[in-house]
């Protein structure tokens, strides 16, 4: 049986889902599951979660939980990264308080943008401090990245080392589901091909029955039944005659047409939704102090934790009531010994690794003769077949030239990030922020550099020295 390295496992919901994936193969059921944090109450509380994710479904794993990142990774057969470096705050809330100064706005701020250069600025070093380790102790590892920004920290990875890498992410399969629910055909009966950049990978085939989808989703925008949610993406799909896999929200940020501070009216227009991570990480957080109390106290009812849940909505108007109800469900579901596989890929690339079972997955992988109008070497989302070769991408060809060029103005963006964090050189952070296609959008050239200047000032040692 393997040995499964979670870095970051104190990101107790997310680290429960992938535990749940994992374990519930008979394959896996008794693997070494390593879990490692820097956090020890957090990483209490997900060893308590593992073990009684184990128990539901009456598997045997060995479960380990250490503070020492070289113990947790000493031998690994597979390492999965789940951490955000500097956290809510102070990270999270300097990369979106200090833009507000200039009045720059964001939405997620992990991936592009001020926030994602930012982002990647404070973590990649964190990544290759981790790559060194791998190297050491577990060199054939293979090590699935779900951490963001993932283009910049999987490009990073794989210029540093040679550690066997693959970024992950939901957006593809999850944004598929989306888009069959709006035309009301069931899933199973879809074939997609997609294909770009993390976050900006697009459907090159939408497709039941060799029969084109998008007739169908033209005709959502045509009835009127664009959810309010969705609106940024249905506007691309009208422009660019493509569907982009990540949500409205991300890709509001990620050019220059729907976020103007003296536009309010296109906020509205297009309900973008400002600040949308703070509300997702108070949320986070919620749910975290929620698995804590029911740990603390297992002699809770359903009932008690309801009302300790109302309690904190008092103070924390993130807590919707549909919200809470949510998470007492997912608690009665595990309770009743009930888990319920998630549609991560990380534990499926593992499980064909072992057995040999073939799969397709989408993965962040550089680009090596896979996208021909994008350049060599940059991270790139496309399908990959996995078995016990491991992760082979798929090779794409050329992508229609408008959406190349689109992902051209992203690519930018996280090269000159990428080459700032790998040599030092503070020049190339100032170029990152103006290439951006949002900041350039807001901000003039002083006013990027003083952000620049301002941002770098507030993260302190949380950043490398730049030169």
């Amino acid at each position: 049986m393997p040995k499964i390295t979670f870095i970051g496992a104190g990101s107790t919901v997310f680290a429960r889902n992938l535990l749940g994936d994992i374990l519930s193969y008979p394959e896996l059921a008794e693997s070494t599951i390593a879990l490692h944090d820097i956090d020890p109450e957090r990483l209490r509380t997900t060893q308590v979660v593992a073990g009684r994710i184990a128990e539901a479904l009456g598997v045997h794993p060995t479960i380990e939980a250490t503070l020492d990142r070289r113990a947790a990774l000493d031998g690994a057969d597979y390492a999965i990264s789940m951490f955000q470096v500097a956290g809510y705050k102070p990270g999270t809330v300097i990369d979106f308080e200090i833009p507000k100064k200039y009045g720059l706005r964001q939405t997620i701020a992990d991936t592009l943008g001020i926030g994602g250069i930012m982002r990647a600025l404070r973590t990649i070093p964190v990544f290759l401090d981790m790559g060194r380790d791998m190297t050491e102790l577990c060199p054939d590892v293979t090590f699935l990245n779900y951490v963001n920004p993932m283009a910049m920290i999987t490009s990073a990875i794989n210029r540093a080392t040679r550690i066997k890498t693959v970024g992950l992410c939901h957006s593809v399969q999850g944004t598929a589901e989306q888009l069959a629910r709006d035309i009301g055909i069931p899933i199973e009966e879809i074939n997609y091909i997609a294909a770009g950049i993390n976050h900006m990978a697009f459907y090159l085939k939408f497709e039941r029955d060799g029969v084109d989808l998008y007739p169908q989703l033209r005709q959502v925008v045509a009835e009127g039944r664009v959810p309010d949610w969705n609106r940024v993406r249905y506007e691309m799909l009208t422009r660019l005659g493509y569907f982009v896999t990540e949500s409205s929200e991300h890709f509001a940020e990620y050019t220059p047409w729907f976020i103007k501070r003296d536009r309010p009216d296109l906020i509205e227009k297009f309900n973008v939704p400002l600040d949308e991570y703070i509300r997702r990480c108070e949320i986070q957080l919620a749910g975290w102090e929620f698995v804590q109390y029911k740990i603390d106290h297992p002699e809770a009812s359903l009932d008690d934790l309801r009302q300790m849940m109302q309690a904190k909505s008092a103070t924390n108007h993130y807590l919707t009531p549909r919200y809470i109800e949510r998470v007492l469900h997912e608690t009665a579901e595990l309770d009743a010994g009930k888990v319920h596989r998630s549609h991560e890929y990380g534990s499926g690339i593992i499980h064909s690794i072992e057995t040999g079972s073939p799969r397709i997955v989408y993965g962040n992988v550089p680009n090596t003769g896979l996208i021909d109008n994008l350049p060599q070497g940059c991270c790139v989302e496309v399908p990959c077949v996995v078995d016990k070769n491991g992760v082979q991408p798929v090779r794409i060809g050329m992508l229609p030239p408008q959406l190349a060029a689109m992902m051209q103005t992203n690519i930018n963006v996280q090269a000159l990030t990428v080459e700032a964090a790998l040599t030092g050189k503070r020049e190339h952070i100032y170029h990152a922020a103006m290439l951006d296609p949002h900041t350039a959008a807001e901000l003039d050239l002083d006013q990027i550099w003083h952000l620049v200047d301002d941002l770098i000032a507030a993260h302190g040692a949380w950043l490398p020295t730049y030169a």
